[in-house]
């Protein structure tokens, strides 16, 4: 029944393996590693790898791993007793070679025997388990139960709530209450009505016998007022107010630029700041690495337990201090705090979750040394998953990339996709400022055919920017372009038509701008797979905003499954990496980047800080999660 069984250290030495197939597991098992284990999303033990189901379960004591592999169709009810009852099993026989001096990779782990014992043990089990009748749960077993106990609790004290927990009458005396409380309802709408009408009528009233009010002119208040169009008499100011026709020719006259803003991104674009060294080191000088405000650190006078503070997360768990093996029940008060201020911080919940029980997995019978409390264990822990999570599998390199696509005489082309108003083309404006900065010529593709105004505002975006570099500084190259074909077309045709254009005059960039569009929007999303299907851009960058919280789950769940679904390739493209907008209006609440991150499992390539084009950044992993852990 088990294709796979093997247990490996997590430093990569395999201590004893069973295979039940021919069959090569080792692209199963690695990915298992790559993206769960490494990762940081050890939550669900669990995991499916094109036909197979893996379940594993780590030791977190001796830094082993247990993983078992079958077939995705079967249903086995004995996998967790089975591996548990292993992990027990492998645990007491080899407990001296683990923790020995002896290098694992030489001892001879002879387990065969025990293996193939705990399995039948296992199977019999599950037999005698489905033939024994489902025994009934008791009341205080169910769910009503507890909603009662939690609706009793949260009635305390609430005299609204109270008058309505009546004591049980007699059928007649509910019924003849219920029918009171109508009539005295309707009396009192009619009282309402009568009233109303009297008002009503008395206004009338005094409009009549007092005319004159109405002819009295009225008097300013204070507050916004309307803004006042002077104009000649001539309408001379008529012309500067137009801006329906783009004017080439005065580019330069009705742009002003700033100098300063040119040759400020040429390179690699920067970091976000990070802290400073000496906010870092009053960090580490504060006791059990709490996280509190520099203002209320205090003296190390005296004994530990003396020093309480506040604003500390972790303050109230400061005394759980030993030398013992962890366990969920002792780490669970401050998972319980972690997983609140993960949220505060604009954390998905769903995500706040799944990490809290990753990192639950990971400690669990862990040896907690003498001078470690748990906040502090946890608190590392958390923040080192954080950090994992964020920093990417693989790194987006487009300075490098789009060198070596010109070497091939191609463009290199990057398509932009995502929700409605969330600044797909102001930062493809940032973006195509940075690529211009780098002395790579770039065609701007207007492919939003549905939004006003959209194509006008990459045309604007054109023409400052070439005012910025104009064509005399690059050897009368024209550094952007605009490829437009109005509104009302099909997107993945003019996409078609401006890489075919852009290939030919020799573009070194193609920006695709994609039309807005919700995730519940089936026709929308089926033209955005249709466009990315066919014109296969080198980068697909999905653009979200920094103040999303659980949309953002939502919104990349549904853009990957959609460009999935949608797709007839065996191989879809989905989701490359994200952009991530409106950074600088969240102060610390950056929750969003983990979130999309953790789902996605792709990174945050550029991080839009600002209205100019040089407000963009690339992700710190540190900077982030320091602002999400203070």
């Amino acid at each position: 029944m088990l294709d796979l069984f093997t247990i490996f250290t997590k430093g990569g030495i395999v201590l004893w393996c069973f295979r039940g197939t021919n069959e090569l597991f080792a692209p199963s098992v690695n990915a298992l590693i790559r993206s769960v284990i490494l990762q940081e999303r050890t939550g669900s033990s669990t995991f499916d790898h094109n036909n197979l189901t893996l379940q594993y379960k780590l030791d977190n004591e001796f830094e082993l791993v247990f993983v078992v592999a079958y077939q995705k169709i079967l249903q086995l009810s004995y996998i967790d007793k089975f591996l548990s009852d292993v992990h027990l099993e492998f645990r007491d026989k080899y407990k001296n070679e683990l923790t020995g001096g002896v290098t694992r990779s030489f001892v001879n782990y002879n387990f065969s025997n025990e293996y193939n014992n705990i399995l039948s043990q296992s199977e019999q089990w599950a037999k005698l388990q489905a033939t024994m009748p489902k025994k009934m749960r008791s009341f205080n077993d169910s769910m009503k139960s507890k909603k009662t106990v939690a609706s009793m609790i949260e009635r305390k004290g609430d005299e609204k709530d109270a008058k309505k927990s009546v004591k049980i009458v007699d059928i007649k005396e509910e019924v003849f209450d219920k029918e009171d409380d109508q009539n005295d309802k309707e009396d009192q709408i009619l009282v309402n009505r009568r009233k109303l009408a009297e008002k009503m009528s008395k206004k009338k009233g005094d409009a009549k016998k007092s005319p004159k009010v109405l002819a009295q002119p009225a008097v300013d208040k204070a507050g916004k007022k309307p803004r006042v169009w002077e104009l000649g008499g001539n309408g001379k100011d008529l012309p500067s107010l137009d801006r329906s026709k783009d004017k080439p020719e005065d580019a330069r006259s009705d742009f002003r630029y700033d100098d300063e803003m040119i040759g400020t991104m040429k390179g690699v674009i920067q970091d976000l700041e990070v802290e400073s060294e000496e906010e870092e080191e009053e960090d580490n000088a504060s006791s059990d690495d709490e996280i509190v405000p520099v203002k209320q650190k205090q003296s190390n006078v005296g004994t530990t337990n003396s020093k309480q503070k506040t604003g500390s997360m972790f303050s109230i768990f400061k005394s759980l201090v030993g030398s013992k093996n962890l366990s969920r029940d002792d780490m669970q008060p401050a998972l319980d705090k972690l997983r609140d201020h993960l949220i505060g911080k604009n954390v998905a919940s769903d995500i706040a979750h799944k990490l809290c029980d990753s990192v639950a997995t990971k400690l669990d019978g862990k040896v907690l040394g003498t001078f470690d409390t748990i906040a502090s264990t946890v608190k590392m822990t958390i923040t080192e998953a954080l950090v994992q999570i964020l920093s990417p599998k693989r790194r987006v390199d487009i300075l490098r990339d789009c060198i070596e696509a010109k070497k091939t005489n191609r463009p290199y082309v990057m398509t932009f996709c995502g929700v409605n108003g969330v600044g797909k083309s102001t930062n493809l404006a940032k973006i195509c400022f940075w690529l211009i900065e780098n002395n790579l010529n770039v065609l701007i593709a207007a492919c939003d055919t549905f939004r006003a105004g959209a194509v006008e505002q990459l045309r604007t975006h054109t023409r400052h920017l070439n005012a910025l570099h104009p064509p005399q500084k690059h050897g009368g190259r024209t550094m952007v372009e605009l490829y437009e074909k109005g509104y009302g077309k099909d997107a993945a045709g003019i996409a078609m038509e401006a890489i075919r254009y852009g290939k030919d005059s020799q573009f070194d960039v193609i920006l695709v701008d994609t039309a807005g569009r919700m995730q519940d929007n089936e026709p929308l999303m089926r033209a955005l797979a249709k466009l990315i299907k066919v014109n296969q851009p080198d980068l697909v960058l999905f653009v979200g905003e920094a103040l999303v919280g659980n949309e953002a789950v939502d919104q990349l769940v549904k853009f990957n499954q959609a460009l999935a679904d949608y797709s007839s390739d065996s191989n879809p493209h989905i989701i490359d990496g994200i952009v991530l907008t409106k950074f600088d209006t969240i102060d610390d609440k950056v929750g969003a980047a983990i979130s999309m991150t953790y789902i996605t499992g792709q990174p945050i390539v550029f991080v839009g800080t600002g209205q100019t084009y040089t407000d963009l950044k690339a992700l710190n992993a540190k900077a982030v999660v320091h602002a999400l852990m203070k």
